[in-house]
C-alpha cells in the first residue's frame, strides 16, 4: 500500500463562474444539498459545523468518496474536557464520523460513479490495474483533484447559500482527510468564507503552540 500524498494547496479549484459546470462537479452539488435537507429536523439547529470527511475504498485513489455529516452542540459537550474544550469542538477525532451519505466513486453513489470515472479519464489521470499500479504521480494526482473537488463544493455550498437555507444560518464546513492529518487546516480555510472559520483556526493556532 503506497503512502498517501499529502494534497497541497492552492491546489486548482474546478472552474466556476463564467467557465461550464463539469458534470460530476454539477452531480456533487446537487447530491450533496439534498443530503443536507436529509438532515433530521430535530437535530438541524444543535449543528454547528458541517463535515466532509474524505476517503478511499481500499486505499484506491480511484475509489474515491465524500462522506457529508456534521458535528453536533451534543456532541461537543459530551466530549468537551475543561482543559481543553477547543479540541471537542474543533478536532474531528471527538466528531460524529459514522452513517453519514457518501459521494463519489462507490457503489453508495450510483450516479456519481460512472461521471467521476468519465472525469478522471478526460483529464488524463486514470490508469489500469490495482491501486498500487499507478506511479507517484498518477496517485498524487488523483488525490489532489478529489481533494480539490470537495473544497470547490464546500465554496459552491456556501456561496450559493444553500447551506444557511437549509439550516437557517450559515456554518463552517470542515474538510478533511483522516489519512492526510493536519491537512484539514489548509482545506478548511480554502474552502469558506474566513468568518467562519476563524474559531477553527484559532484553536488550529493554538494547539499548534503558535501565538
Amino acid at each position: 500500500m503506497k503512502p498517501l500524498p499529502m494534497p497541497s494547496f492552492p491546489s486548482q479549484p474546478l472552474p466556476t463562474g463564467s467557465f461550464p459546470t463539469q458534470p460530476f462537479q454539477q452531480h456533487l452539488r446537487t447530491a450533496a444539498a439534498e443530503a443536507l435537507e436529509r438532515f433530521p429536523d430535530d437535530l438541524k439547529p444543535e449543528i454547528y459545523a458541517l463535515s466532509f470527511r474524505i476517503w478511499r475504498i481500499d486505499y484506491d485513489p480511484r475509489r474515491p468518496y465524500v462522506a457529508i455529516g456534521y458535528n453536533t452542540e451534543s456532541q461537543y459537550r459530551l466530549e468537551a474536557r475543561p482543559e481543553d474544550p477547543g479540541e471537542a469542538r474543533w478536532n474531528y477525532a471527538c466528531w460524529l464520523l459514522d452513517g453519514f451519505e457518501m459521494l463519489g466513486n462507490v457503489p453508495e453513489d450510483p450516479t456519481g460513479s460512472p461521471l467521476y470515472v468519465d472525469e478522471v479519464k478526460r483529464l488524463g489521470l486514470w490508469f489500469d490495474g490495482e491501486g498500487d499500479d499507478a506511479d507517484d504521480g498518477q496517485y498524487t494526482a488523483l488525490v489532489e483533484h478529489f481533494a480539490a473537488t470537495c473544497v470547490d463544493l464546500s465554496r459552491h455550498l456556501q456561496s450559493s447559500g444553500r447551506i444557511k437555507e437549509i439550516l437557517g444560518r450559515p456554518v463552517p464546513v470542515v474538510v478533511f482527510d483522516m489519512d492526510c492529518p493536519g491537512w484539514e487546516v489548509e482545506a478548511t480555510k480554502a474552502a469558506n468564507p474566513p468568518e467562519l472559520v476563524a474559531d477553527f483556526l484559532a484553536w488550529q493556532r493554538a494547539a499548534a503552540g503558535e501565538a
